[in-house]
This record gives structure tokens, C-alpha cells and sequence, in this order.
């Protein structure tokens, strides 16, 4: 078995690592990828397809195991369904927006990291009675802002999933205000988007998948908010730090579980295919079914939060 470097480009330049017991030993508590990653989009890369090719053939491998997000992934889809590459899937993304599969390796560990944000804010927040937005990841779902905010007893959270009115928002935390709660925590994914006409965000630069580069949208609440109400208000973006560290327990069961299936996938030849869990279980679904279209958080889960916006 080998590992290729830094993702996509590793397979389109050939670079090799053998992955065995000593090579592999110990990685189990290691956050990140130990391969390391690129941005690169094997798609639109000059002669990308045949390249693949090349590197299959000539280190004699029956086929490629792929481990990422949406963007990789959908890539993986093109390269099995288009020019019969053999690749099974893993999904590895903090966003947890592939379909097939409950959660998505990295998921359980960024909540846990952007909760805590939010349990130290409260304290903060409370001791100067300020208002605390918490910016977290999120492109194109809300995920671990629901889940963070959810958890840590967030009083507003704003996913992209529903576009939010700025206005409303700051009504609601002058109504806590008035009810004499003198501070309030607001968690917004940065793919937030605002409802027509009600504010104005700047034009975002897109990488090689074309999906916008985001990032600073709290920056541009923050102010808003305080405006608004006459609160004082801070702005925390959390941003990478959401991506790092030692993946929690269900994290390195989810990669182990998920990474046994995707071996005895290969080792039976069964391409074309993301190997991701159901309830307790390991199941799968094809390249196709897991990046047809973006999970969203479900409509119950935003009920659920909004019955403790006191």
C-alpha cells in the first residue's frame, strides 16, 4: 500500500510514500492528515485523467482509497463514473455536508473545539455584559454552528440554511436585554447569509473547486448589532483552529471503522462506492448518492435551538 502526498497533486505527480506498520504506527492520536493536503482539482489539471492513469499503472495499484470532502469526493465521482478509475470513498470534512453517511470524520472533534469557544465566551461575556459573536466554520451548511450553539446555550445562531434578518436579531437581544439578561452569545457559520435587501456582504474570491473563499462575516455583524442596540459588542472568529488538534474519542473510532471498511471494499474490488455510518453501523453508498447534494442541517434541529433563545 501506498499514501500519496498532498492529495490530488500527489497522485497527478506521482509522490509515493510506503504506508506499513512502522510508517503508519502512532497516527491514530495525530490530528490533520499526515499525508498533508492541496487545494488541487485533478479535474481541471492538464491531462489530469491520464496522469491517474500513469500512476496506477505504473506502481501496479488496483485502485486509489479517497479520503476528503465534498470537493474531493465530487472529483472522485468524475474520474469513477466518467473514466472507470477505481476509487472508494472516505468522508473527511469538518462540515459533515456529505450525504450517505450520519457523521463525516473530523466533525464530532471541530464541535467539541468551537463548543468550548463558545462555554469560555459565556464567561467573558457575562463578567463586561457584552454581546459575544462567534464566527465558525461552515460554507454552505450550519452543522457545527447548530451543534456548537446548541450545545453551549448559544441565544442566536445563524446558518446558511436560513437566511437571517439582521434586524430581527437585534430586536431579539434587546428584548433579552430588556428581560434583564445583561449579555448574550451569537454563533454565526461563516456561509451565513442574509435575508434580501436587509444587509450587504462583500464579493468573495473562489478557489480551483469555484466555491467561495469565505471568512470575516461576523466582522461585518458585530458591528451591525451594536449599532443597533447599544450594546457593546466583540467579535471572536475562530477559524482554523476549529481544524486542529487531537481528534476526540468518536473521531478515532469513526476513522478506524470507516478505514477497515474501505480496505475490505478494495480487497473484494467493490468500486465506486463511500463507505460511511448508519446509526451503529458501517454502511455505503455510491460516489454519486454521497455528493449529489449538500446535507443540510435538518429544519427540527434549528426548532430545537430556538426553544432555548430565551
Amino acid at each position: 500500500m501506498f499514501g500519496f502526498r498532498n492529495g490530488w497533486r500527489g497522485v497527478l505527480d506521482s509522490t509515493v510514500e510506503r504506508l506499513d506498520r512502522r510508517s503508519t504506527q502512532g497516527i491514530l492520536l495525530r490530528g490533520g492528515t499526515v499525508l498533508g493536503t492541496s487545494r488541487t482539482n485533478p479535474i481541471s489539471e492538464p491531462d489530469g485523467v491520464a496522469r491517474i492513469t500513469e500512476t496506477l499503472e505504473v506502481h501496479e495499484l488496483d485502485g486509489l482509497i479517497v479520503i476528503g470532502g465534498e470537493g474531493t469526493l465530487s472529483a472522485s465521482r468524475v474520474l469513477s463514473e466518467e473514466h472507470g478509475v477505481p476509487i472508494i470513498g472516505v468522508p473527511k470534512t469538518i462540515d459533515n455536508d456529505l450525504g450517505g453517511t450520519d457523521f463525516t470524520i473530523g466533525f464530532s472533534t471541530a464541535v467539541d473545539v468551537a463548543t468550548d469557544a463558545v462555554d469560555r465566551l459565556h464567561s467573558t461575556a457575562e463578567s463586561h455584559n457584552r454581546i459575544m459573536v462567534l464566527e465558525l466554520m461552515g460554507r454552505h451548511v450550519g452543522w457545527i454552528a447548530t451543534y456548537a450553539g446548541l450545545a453551549g446555550g448559544a441565544d442566536a445562531i445563524l446558518v446558511p440554511e436560513r437566511s437571517f434578518d439582521i434586524n430581527k436579531v437585534c430586536r431579539h437581544l434587546k428584548r433579552r436585554h430588556g428581560m434583564g439578561r445583561s449579555f448574550s452569545i451569537v454563533v454565526v457559520a461563516e456561509g451565513a447569509v442574509p435575508a434580501e435587501g436587509t444587509m450587504a456582504l462583500p464579493d468573495y474570491e473562489t478557489d480551483d473547486f469555484g466555491r467561495p473563499v469565505l471568512g470575516g462575516i461576523a466582522n461585518i455583524i458585530g458591528p451591525e448589532i451594536e449599532r443597533q442596540t447599544g450594546f457593546e459588542t466583540r467579535v471572536t472568529v475562530l477559524g482554523h483552529v476549529q481544524r486542529g488538534g487531537r481528534p476526540n474519542a468518536t473521531d478515532r473510532v469513526l476513522g478506524s471503522s470507516l478505514g477497515k471498511a474501505a480496505m475490505d471494499h478494495a480487497a473484494e474490488g467493490n468500486w465506486g462506492i463511500m463507505v460511511g455510518q448508519d446509526g451503529a453501523h458501517v454502511t455505503t453508498a455510491s460516489l454519486g448518492e454521497a455528493t449529489r447534494e449538500l446535507k443540510t442541517v435538518p429544519s427540527e434541529m434549528f426548532e430545537t435551538a430556538r426553544v432555548f433563545f430565551g
